[in-house]
């Protein structure tokens, strides 16, 4: 017989994330933000490889980032509006951490295994932060999957990509519930 989690269940079945441009300071000091990090490690990991990594930004690394965006939109030919609204995602943030995907070589893990073992931690930063009682917010963006921002950006190496960014800090307005997927809908049941 399963020995079950209630208070677990439940909050994985009344989590939300919250929006990174409401969360404020304070924010987790480093002290704060270790057991967080320990616990997103804590994920699927299929060969032991730990193809990822992490990159804690803070306030000066985030407002560098902010203007390497304008940089990067410039090489792309983006929009001024698009780069505004994707420079404002670094410039108006206090702390966040970047989920970085690094595919070890495997001749038994496919790189898409690994990858979805770099979603997993970032998945489960995010959860831990809001268990935690901070805000967080997983966001990308056309800068993050830029190769050429990456790399200048984090100091990525040429095979290594960003899954996510991870904002955490404190909230400060509650997003409103929104609909939720149907499980019902989306669920195939095989038993033959």
């Amino acid at each position: 017989m399963p020995d079950p989690n209630p208070a677990a269940l439940a909050f994985f079945q009344t989590r939300r994330s919250r929006p990174a441009k409401t969360l404020g300071l304070p924010v987790p000091d480093r002290a704060a933000l270790r057991p967080l990090l320990v616990a997103a490690l804590r994920c699927p990991d299929h060969g032991k490889l730990e193809p990822w990594r992490l990159v804690v930004l803070e306030r000066a690394a985030l407002a560098r980032l902010a203007g390497l965006v304008a940089e990067c939109g410039a090489r792309l030919g983006k929009p001024e509006a698009d780069i505004a609204k994707q420079a404002a995602q670094f410039a108006d943030a206090h702390l966040a951490v970047a989920v970085v995907f690094s595919p070890k070589p495997s001749e038994k893990i496919p790189e898409a295994e690994q990858a979805a073992s770099a979603a997993c931690v970032a998945y489960g930063l995010l959860n831990a932060a809001l268990a935690a009682g901070w805000g967080a917010n997983w966001l990308s963006g056309w800068a993050s999957h830029d190769p050429g921002f990456a790399q200048a950006a984090l100091g990525l190496g040429e095979h290594e990509r960003i899954t996510g960014l991870i904002h955490i800090g404190t909230e400060t307005a509650a997003p409103p519930e929104r609909p939720r997927p149907d499980a019902d809908a989306l669920t195939t049941w095989l038993d033959a």
